[in-house]
């Protein structure tokens, strides 16, 4: 039991990396949906035999009707759908009394009683028979119907039915004036009443197009979702059996019935616990990735979270958007993932983090094969778009690669399914080009991974490489040799390490600032001592070596105070490792031989490389220094130089925690042989 807990107390590594996995896992599992899904990848068989066996239905359901029905209903509701008027006399009667005020200032007084008598009772008998039967609004809706088409009158919030020969237009209704004044012509003034009764014709039932609008949205909304039932045990499509529009449509009602059914306790478990095993299998295999391929990773939890999160959040992501029908999956930006992480990691880590991605997420994507098919392609793309991420423009190449190759594969498979293009939308390409702007993202999302987590991407190296940028820019005025051999350096380690594979612009970067703690005190290192005066040769052979030793340290605090990131403090720390200030120590040696010599105050602090980049910053830097007291120039003595130090590296044990082989220092010399030569313009002799 000790023995146990011990264990435990000496493995928090692995313990917190073993916690982070099963938070994610559990995070994870809680976020995908739980309802049950047809097991059948039907979506490519319209048209075609059903491949499967004899398909039974599990339980009843109804057949969801498909969005070309529910548009014909409503394309023939809005057809034969009646218009609404209601009845609204209350002009009509203001312009009757306006009449019969008319018609008494009006009327002549000359003429007799009587006929002015009969003159306005038959013109209101005229007026009454109008109001009563009515006046309809000519409206669009009843252009070219015919007499007997009937319409809805509201009187009293109750709706009748009434056909268009019940009502008056305004021009039948003049048309009545004139016949009922014609045929009583010789008992009233015709020629003085007309005008006035033709003046009070208007409009007494009128459309309104509110009520209109709400009537056919109610009928509208009534619309069955569904027609007919398929019972429990009752078969469904056969073996061999073509995949027809009416099949096809009750294959899609069965899936949105599975997706729809809680399933009952039993069900939700056996969902809960094949959604486990799923994503335990699914991380364990990245798990086992990381610790063959790249321990470096898996070693450090931070780079892990990382990859965690991305994952957890695409899933979410994935997630949210099949609760709502207001857009496609095809919208979200996937490819944003392989191309975060390609900034930080290798194509490798890329695309199995996006590989192990899609294939969670197509367990809960509609066109589970489509959906995995076409977003590992467009990963692919993405990753080899911005193999070198060395500017901004890019990523806007990036994006356009990937609206390019969504497109010709949606576009390819849509034809292979349906034989031709005629179901291919617009809105399909839509949401593929939203996809890839919203990808545009990457850019910043970058940045702030890099603030957060500490990492450092290409974009920022290139930024850091930048001479004109502060600290270099100080570092070259005040100590101009250490910048140019700074400069040299970088140009030697960035060749070498490109030939044994590494980051090129992690070690340019690192070697531009290794000797920067030089700038406190230019004039005590012999590459900025252009005047021929030595400031050691007044100072303690000790004191000269604390001071040649202190530029690490000092180069660590301006580092820091100038915000650069870990990674580039990491080859100030270790570009002399445990080394010692041989020429210092010597001459101690040869000054006080009798005396016992403290070798810490010759020693640089250390640490020793851990890197391939790291250790190539370290023979780079020695060589370059050592090669300018060379007193000949020739291909042997370069040679033998170059051999020695770094010979002399390793016998010291300096390269012990690097991931270098031999091999890969025997190519590491020859690299810097071949540049200290171009440098110093040295002829190769040739065989005569």
């Amino acid at each position: 039991m000790n023995k146990i807990v011990s264990k435990i107390r000496h493995s928090h590594p692995e313990v917190y990396k073993g916690i982070l996995f099963i938070l994610t896992i559990c995070a994870i599992v809680y976020i995908l949906p739980k309802q049950e899904k047809l097991k059948y990848e039907y979506q490519n068989l319209k048209g075609k035999p059903w491949s499967y066996d004899d398909l039974i239905a599990p339980f009843d359901f109804a057949i969801k009707k498909s969005a070309s029905e529910i548009a014909k209903e409503k394309a023939e509701i809005l057809k034969n759908s009646k218009p609404y008027f209601i009845i609204s006399d209350s002009l009509f009667k203001f312009k009757r009394t306006q009449f019969n005020t008319n018609f008494e200032s009006t009327w002549d007084n000359n003429k007799s009683n009587k006929l002015k008598k009969q003159t306005l009772k038959y013109a209101n008998n005229i007026l009454d028979s109008i109001q009563s039967k009515g006046i309809i609004e000519n409206i669009d809706l009843l252009l070219n119907k015919k007499i007997d088409y009937s319409v809805y009158v509201l009187k009293n919030n109750v709706a009748e039915e009434k056909e268009l020969n019940k009502f008056y237009t305004v021009k039948s209704a003049f048309q009545f004036i004139n016949s009922q004044t014609e045929e009583h012509k010789n008992q009233i003034d015709k020629t003085f009443v007309l005008p006035l009764l033709e003046n009070t014709i208007t409009h007494t039932v009128v459309f309104n197009k509110n009520i209109n609008e709400k009537v056919t949205q109610q009928l509208i909304e009534n619309i069955a979702p569904t027609r007919d039932v398929i019972l429990k045990n009752q078969k469904i499509i056969s073996k061999g059996e073509i995949v027809d529009q009416n099949k096809f449509q009750i294959l899609e009602s069965l899936e949105f019935e599975y997706q729809n059914q809680t399933g009952g306790n039993k069900g939700y478990y056996y969902i809960l616990l094949g959604q486990t095993i799923v994503t335990i299998i699914s991380f364990s295999v990245l798990l086992i990735f990381l610790y063959f391929f790249r321990l470096d990773i898996f070693i450090d939890n931070k780079k892990i979270i990382f990859i965690l999160i991305l994952i957890v959040l695409q899933l979410l992501m994935a997630s949210t958007s099949l609760k709502s029908e207001s857009f496609s999956i095809y919208l979200l930006p996937f490819c944003v993932l392989p191309i975060v992480i390609r900034a930080f990691y290798d194509t490798r880590i890329a695309l199995f983090v996006h590989l192990i991605t899609v294939l969670l997420i197509s367990f809960i994507a509609p066109n589970r094969f489509e959906f995995a098919f076409i977003q590992l392609l467009t990963g692919i793309v993405a990753i080899f778009s911005i193999v070198n991420m060395r500017n901004r423009s890019q990523i806007f190449i990036s994006a356009s690669l990937i609206f390019t190759t969504y497109c010709l594969t949606y576009f390819g498979i849509t034809i292979i399914q349906e034989g031709g293009n005629n179901v291919i939308s617009m809105y399909d390409f839509a949401w593929f080009g939203i996809s890839a702007l919203l990808t545009l993202f990457s850019y910043p999302l970058i940045f702030v991974f890099e603030k957060i987590f500490g990492f450092i991407s290409d974009v920022s190296l290139l930024e850091l490489s930048d001479t004109n940028g502060k600290v270099l820019r100080e570092l070259a005025s005040k100590a101009p040799g250490t910048f140019q051999h700074s400069l040299q350096v970088a140009n030697i380690a960035e060749e070498a390490i490109h030939a044994i594979g590494g980051n090129a612009l992690l070690v340019r970067a690192g070697s531009l600032y290794h000797d920067i703690g030089k700038m406190n005190m230019p004039m005590y290192f012999i590459e900025n001592q252009a005047n021929g005066i030595n400031p050691h040769e007044d100072l303690n052979y000790d004191e000269s070596a604390s001071i040649i030793i202190g530029h690490v340290i000092q180069g660590i605090e301006i580092a820091k105070k100038n915000n650069l990131p870990e990674q580039i403090i990491d080859f100030i720390r270790t570009h002399h490792g445990t080394t010692i200030t041989a020429y210092f120590y010597r001459s101690f040696q040869n000054a006080y031989p009798n005396e016992k010599i403290d070798e810490s105050k010759f020693h640089y602090p250390g640490p020793i490389p851990f890197s391939k980049e790291t250790a190539v910053l370290m023979m780079a830097d020695s060589v370059e220094a050592a090669s300018r007291s060379l007193k000949k120039y020739d291909a042997e003595s370069i040679d033998n130089l170059v051999d020695s130090i770094i010979n002399k590296q390793i016998e010291q044990n300096q390269f012990m925690n690097s991931d270098i082989t031999f091999k890969d220092i025997n190519l590491l010399k020859k690299i810097f042989k071949k540049k200290i030569m171009n440098i110093y313009h040295v002829r190769v002799e040739y065989p005569r």
